[in-house]
């Protein structure tokens, strides 16, 4: 990166972390033991340009690049992961998947709703009995003249219920043929369009996860994205930069927790003095810290391919899988030196240990990571 491109990553960084402390920090709790998703604050966000982060100016984004997109995910989520969540959620799938894959006026009918952060956007590909296993999705939809009629039910969709537009992935063809999806673009109040149960969740409670039902839903030809049938291909290109943003999001949580223990560590004394002095605690803060920057290191990485449009499945899983199971472990680590407290609300540790092991499963499992990365390697 250029000097210029870091002070303008820095500057957004900033902006970021400031917004955050403002309009963030003072709900975390409340927001969590009730399980709200804020609505009025995504719409704050998009006042800031959160909400289009790398969408092109011309369909109403910010038109940044991804270092800058991880930059703010990272301090939203340092702050509370389960905003960073919804915001890389509504960014790299929805958002990202019109952009991608959607005609022109495609773009210009939803791309500058969804990036003022006014329109919220959900992504559906999970279902109840096909978790990674989404080719055998039971979701269908069969043309009908001008129209497709959809029907199924997604699961563990985030803003299922407060969000406006949603991408659908349906099968169009048989299970487990090739190239037998494709991709939908659903808006609410579409009648049979509906929304179900909404998960009661250990952690990531701010951000809203919840059902997608659809029953006899017609969606006009137009909402198609791209050839009938390519659906599959176009969700993993969608997974493949999604791998980043759970990668961001990782990361500021990690960040989050790591500064908590430190600075915890260095208040609490213990025998006269700080216990960050002890060296079971100093080793813990040393593991912490350089799991962090080996965290960045690969997420800058997987960001400069993407940035240069070059194919970074590898590197994408790499940056995921690590940062992932670091911020776990990170988080694990920071219930730890806060001892007793770090198991009470009253302290920021426990929410990051809770809120830490979803980043290990969404957008794909630790589990399916090491398959991508296997099979990268050995191709």
């Amino acid at each position: 990166m250029t000097f210029e491109t870091k002070e303008n990553i820095k500057m957004i960084a900033e902006t970021a972390r400031d917004f955050a402390e403002k309009n963030i920090r003072p709900h975390i709790m409340d927001w969590d033991e009730s399980q709200t998703f804020p609505v009025d604050l995504f719409h704050q966000l998009g006042e800031m340009g959160f909400m289009g982060i790398v969408i092109p100016e011309k369909y109403g984004g910010s038109g940044l690049g991804y270092h800058e997109y991880v930059s703010i995910l990272d301090e939203i989520s340092q702050v509370d992961p389960s905003i960073g969540l919804s915001v890389a959620a509504h960014n790299s799938l929805c958002t990202n998947h019109i952009y991608e894959f959607g005609n022109e006026d495609q773009r210009h009918k939803w791309l500058p709703q969804l990036a003022s952060g006014k329109v919220i956007g959900a992504w559906g590909l999970t279902e109840h009995n096909t978790g990674s296993d989404s080719g055998g999705m039971s979701t269908t939809a069969v043309k009908d003249g001008d129209e497709w009629v959809i029907n199924g039910a997604k699961n563990f969709i985030t803003h299922a219920i407060s969000g406006n537009i949603a991408v659908v992935m349906t099968r169009t063809g048989e299970k487990g043929a090739k190239n037998n999806s494709t991709a939908f673009v659903l808006e609410k109040g579409m009648a049979g369009f509906t929304s179900g149960k909404k998960e009661n969740k250990l952690g990531m409670r701010a951000s809203e996860t919840a059902e997608l039902i659809f029953d006899n839903v017609r969606v006009p030809d137009a909402n198609r994205l791209g050839e009938v049938g390519s659906g599959f291909k176009q969700a993993m290109k969608i997974l493949d930069g999604g791998r980043i943003s759970i990668a961001a999001l990782s990361l500021g949580l990690a960040r989050g927790a790591y500064k908590a223990a430190l600075k915890y560590a260095q208040e609490r004394h213990q025998f006269g003095k700080s216990i960050s002095s002890f060296q079971a605690i100093n080793f813990m803060l040393a593991d912490m810290a350089t799991e962090i920057d080996a965290a960045e290191l690969l997420i800058e990485r997987a960001s400069e391919m993407k940035n240069n449009k070059v194919v970074m499945t590898k590197e994408g899983a790499m940056a995921k899988l690590y940062a992932s199971e670091a911020c776990v472990r990170i988080a694990n680590n920071a219930v730890q030196i806060f001892g007793g407290y770090g198991y009470t609300k009253d302290f920021p540790a426990e929410k990051y240990y809770r809120d830490s092991k979803l980043c290990t499963i969404g957008e794909g499992t630790s589990e399916i990571q090491r398959l991508v990365i296997g099979r990268e390697i050995t191709r």
